[in-house]
């Protein structure tokens, strides 16, 4: 769909953005054993001005990851534990009355960094929730009268525990759409486990994340993504997999299992998506198996499911696979 790479999107560019994100890549899993679909995933959606939701059980290095990466990135960085009893102005800030001035002034809360962790984010109330939803959209908090802008990069990287419901608020339909990517994070192999206890509790001192990239730069390669090319058939693959969430093929029998297919928001962010892709692998063209590849991330939070298809403990990546599989690959 887009025309020659200009001599700032040269292939030759694109060689260099790839070899300089595989060294942060690499700077990453100094610290992290495995993990490579997260830590693409991650870069991913930085690179689309995008963020993530993740999904595991306790002990996966969600946190870790993330804070490695933002190290790595010689980004700012920010925890934040959700709780029932948190408020709005605990993430945003607020107006803080300074004695000695006898004036107002606006303290920026933990959201005000380039790489935001919202750990156990479905443990917050829905105003809490509301309050983080205009960050994550508009990249701005509005305290008092006054709008401030985020710094760039901006991303939230929201974790919650998939097995643990007692005492958590479900994420409205509404939020949970505004995240890239939902990643599902595997416990690791036995080999992998094998290195992480060698590493973390026989190895003194653990590594220390080096500085590979700048904020600035990752900014510089969102506008190498825009030249990569995205060809006709792609597209409408990507597309017809997005459209059969919505109108469903009789031969998928998905009728009666889904209340509300993907968005169009769903078809865009899984082109760019594959575009990133494609930059992390070297190319200056995406492929059909970057948005296989990528499809569940992009669509398993955007695919409401009816009561029917909780009665028969059927789970939003059975729908997607039922798709991928039916929908012809170009």
């Amino acid at each position: 769909m887009n025309g020659p790479l200009s001599d700032a999107r040269s292939a030759e560019k694109v060689q260099e953005v790839r070899a300089r994100l595989a060294a942060l890549r690499d700077e990453v899993h100094r610290v992290i054993v495995g993990q490579d679909a997260l830590i693409e995933r991650m870069l991913v959606a930085i690179l689309c001005a995008g963020h993530v939701l993740l999904e595991g059980v306790p002990g996966l290095a969600k946190s870790l990851c993330a804070s490695t990466l933002a190290a790595a990135l010689d980004a700012s960085f920010q925890r934040i534990q959700f709780t029932p009893d948190l408020l709005p102005g605990d993430l945003l800030g607020g107006d803080v009355y300074d004695a000695r001035t006898q004036q107002f002034a606006v303290r920026r809360g933990p959201v005000f960094a380039h790489v935001v962790l919202a750990d156990e984010i479905n443990r917050a109330p829905a105003k809490v929730q509301s309050a983080l939803l205009e960050a994550m959209q508009e990249r701005q908090v509005t305290i008092g009268g006054t709008t401030l802008p985020l710094p760039e990069p901006f991303i939230v990287i929201a974790t919650q525990n998939p097995v643990e419901q007692e005492g958590t608020f479900p994420l409205p339909e509404a939020q949970a759409d505004r995240f890239f990517l939902k990643v599902r994070v595997a416990y690791p192999g036995r080999d992998e486990e094998r290195q992480i206890v060698e590493r973390m509790a026989l190895t003194s001192p653990p590594a220390q994340v080096r500085k590979v990239l700048t904020p600035r730069e990752m900014l510089d390669y969102r506008r190498v993504v825009d030249g990569v090319r995205v060809e006709r058939s792609v597209l409408d693959y990507a597309l017809e997999i997005v459209n059969q969430t919505r109108a469903p093929h009789p031969a998928l029998e998905l009728q009666r299992l889904v209340e509300w297919g993907a968005s169009p928001r769903a078809s865009v962010h899984l082109v760019m998506a594959s575009r990133a892709r494609a930059l992390l692998d070297g190319r200056v063209y995406a492929t059909p198996d970057d948005v296989r590849d990528l499809a569940p991330d992009v669509l398993r939070h955007r695919i409401v499911l009816s009561f029917e298809a909780a009665a028969e403990s059927m789970e939003p990546d059975g729908v997607i696979r039922r798709i991928l599989d039916f929908v012809p690959v170009p």
